[in-house]
Order: C-alpha cells, then sequence, then structure tokens
C-alpha cells in the first residue's frame, strides 16, 4: 500500500474515533485512536521491514529474505529515511549467501544514510569484514576504525575487536607463509 494511502485511512480513522468520540460512544473512539496511531506508525515504518527484522533477530534468514522481496520498489514503497536500511537489511541477508556480492548494499546503506549510528558501524564492519576477505588490509583498518567511531554506546565493541584480532592473525599467516616459501 503506497505511503499516502496510509496517511489518509489513517486520517479517516481518527475522524471517525473522534466523533464517535463527540456524540458519546467512548467505548468505539478509543480503540478507533489507537488503529489510526498504528496506521499511522506504519507510515514511518514499514511493516514488512519490521517483519523482516523480527526474523533476522530470529536468524531466521529465508523468511527475512521473503519479506524483503516483497517489497518491489523500496524507493517509492518506503518513506525516504528507510531506504538505508533496507539496502543494510538486504546486505545482511546477501552476506550470508554471497558475502562479496554484500558489498554494493553496505555502501549504498552508509550513503543513503541511517539515522542510529550503530548501524552505521554494522555496515562499517561488514565492509571491514569483506575488504578482510579480499586481503585488502589497509581498507578494513580504515572500516574498522570509522566503525569504531561510529559505535558510540559500544555496542559492536567486541565483535569489532575480534575483527582486530583476525586483522593481526592474518599478518601472521602471510608472514609465516613468506617465511616458509624461503626455506623451499
Amino acid at each position: 500500500m503506497p505511503n499516502f494511502i496510509r496517511l489518509i485511512l489513517a486520517a479517516m480513522v481518527l475522524g471517525a474515533a473522534v466523533t464517535l468520540m463527540v456524540f458519546g460512544y467512548w467505548g468505539w473512539g478509543i480503540p478507533l485512536v489507537l488503529v489510526a496511531i498504528l496506521v499511522g506508525v506504519t507510515f514511518l515504518f514499514n511493516e514488512k521491514m519490521l517483519i523482516a527484522q523480527y526474523y533476522l533477530r530470529k536468524d531466521k534468514m529465508d523468511e527475512a529474505g521473503v519479506w524483503l522481496a516483497k517489497i518491489d520498489n523500496y524507493e517509492t514503497q518506503l518513506f525516504k529515511g528507510q531506504h538505508g536500511y533496507y539496502n543494510l537489511l538486504v546486505g545482511l541477508i546477501e552476506s550470508r549467501k554471497t558475502p562479496l556480492q554484500s558489498e554494493k548494499y553496505f555502501k549504498r546503506a552508509i550513503s543513503l544514510g541511517m539515522t542510529m549510528d550503530h548501524n552505521v558501524a554494522l555496515a562499517k564492519l561488514s565492509l571491514a569484514g569483506i575488504a578482510m576477505a579480499k586481503r585488502n588490509k589497509r581498507e578494513a583498518t580504515l572500516y574498522l576504525q570509522e566503525a569504531k567511531k561510529a559505535d558510540k554506546n559500544k555496542l559492536l565493541a567486541d565483535q569489532i575487536k575480534m575483527m582486530k584480532e583476525q586483522m593481526g592473525q592474518m599478518d601472521r599467516t602471510v608472514v609465516q607463509q613468506r617465511g616458509n616459501a624461503r626455506r623451499f
């Protein structure tokens, strides 16, 4: 359902609720106010994305992907502030299937912008992991520093620390491989 229809529907339900309360039907007016608020909130938070986030938290990637696939054109169906979050969710799902293909979604999510800093940190941490998979240490270090800066509430501190340790191990394996190559 397009967003402007949601707003019109919320306004109509709210108008009906006020009319019922004016005529003394408080028992019907109050629940309609709650329904109007619920419909109005779906303007800001798309129900398909909320359900996809629920399945992501439950670690059911297939179901989350099904709900995100129901959003045909995210630019018209979602509020502009949700475009970055949509790309972040798609990137998280794609990172389980094809990690290197998810890079474009994370970069698009960062470029479109997200209001919550920990989501920006999550996207940059994922990009750091992709850069490590490509053996690009400088880019991975840059993304890790940006993720640490964006993670103001320290929600991803453990993951950032683990990623730095993995980068250190990656350096050691490269040195060991080079050392072994010289011996032969």
